[in-house]
C-alpha cells in the first residue's frame, strides 16, 4: 500500500486542435499544437526539483509529447490502460452535436456507442490505481481529460461517473494523495504556472 506522504502528480496534456474545439478525442492521435508544445514546456518549470519514482504516460502522441517536452520522456513507461475514453461513433464530435440526434445526452451516464461506457474507463482506471499504490514515492501520470477524471474519482473510491463533476483543462497538472489515511485530492485542474507544492 502507498505511503500517507506519497503524491500521484496527474498530467493533463497540452491543446490539441480538437481539444481547442471542443470535440471529443479518443482514439485519434492528433499531435499537439504550437501553443499545446509551449503548454508541456511550461509544465516542465512546474515540475522542475520533483523526484519520481514511477513516470506512466498514455501511448497517444499527445500525452507522450507532453511528458517528453516537460522533461520526463526519457524515464516514462507506457501505459495502454492511459488511452482516453473509447468515444466511438462519438468520435471527434462535440458535445451539442451529438446531443442534435440524442437529447440529453452526457458521456458520464450513456457512454458512447460503439465505445465504452463509465464502467469500462474505471475498470482501466483501477489497473492504474492498484498499480500506482505499490509504488515506493512519488509518481507522475501523463494522459487526457477524461480518462484523469474517472482515475481521480477511483483514486478516491467513488464511482466513475463522479469525474464529470472534476472539470480539467489542457495543460493542467493535480496532485492525487492521503489526509490520514484517506485517499483524497490534494489539488485539481492547477495551470502549469509556478512550481507545484510537495
Amino acid at each position: 500500500m502507498s505511503a500517507p506522504s506519497q503524491q500521484i502528480v496527474l498530467v493533463r496534456h497540452g491543446e490539441t486542435e480538437w481539444s481547442r474545439e471542443g470535440r471529443h478525442t479518443g482514439r485519434t492521435d492528433l499531435p499537439l499544437t504550437k501553443r499545446g508544445r509551449e503548454e508541456a514546456a511550461a509544465l516542465g518549470g512546474a515540475l522542475a526539483g520533483r523526484r519520481f519514482a514511477l513516470v506512466l504516460t498514455s501511448p497517444l502522441v499527445r500525452a507522450a509529447e507532453t511528458c517528453r517536452l516537460a522533461g520526463l520522456g526519457d524515464v516514462a513507461v507506457t501505459r495502454d490502460e492511459l488511452r482516453e475514453w473509447d468515444y466511438g461513433r462519438y468520435e471527434g464530435r462535440t458535445t451539442e452535436e451529438i446531443r442534435e440526434e440524442r437529447p440529453g445526452w452526457t458521456l458520464w451516464g450513456d457512454g458512447c456507442p460503439g465505445g465504452e461506457g463509465p464502467a469500462d474507463v474505471a475498470a482501466r482506471a483501477d489497473r492504474v490505481v492498484a498499480e500506482l499504490r505499490t509504488v515506493d514515492g512519488d509518481a507522475a501520470v501523463f494522459a487526457h481529460g477524461h480518462l484523469l477524471r474517472v482515475l481521480g474519482a477511483r483514486w478516491m473510491g467513488l464511482d466513475a461517473s463522479t469525474g464529470g463533476r472534476l472539470a480539467l483543462d489542457t495543460a493542467t497538472l493535480s496532485i492525487l494523495g492521503h489526509h490520514r489515511e484517506v485517499a483524497v485530492l490534494q489539488l485539481w485542474n492547477e495551470p502549469s504556472a509556478g512550481r507545484l507544492p510537495g
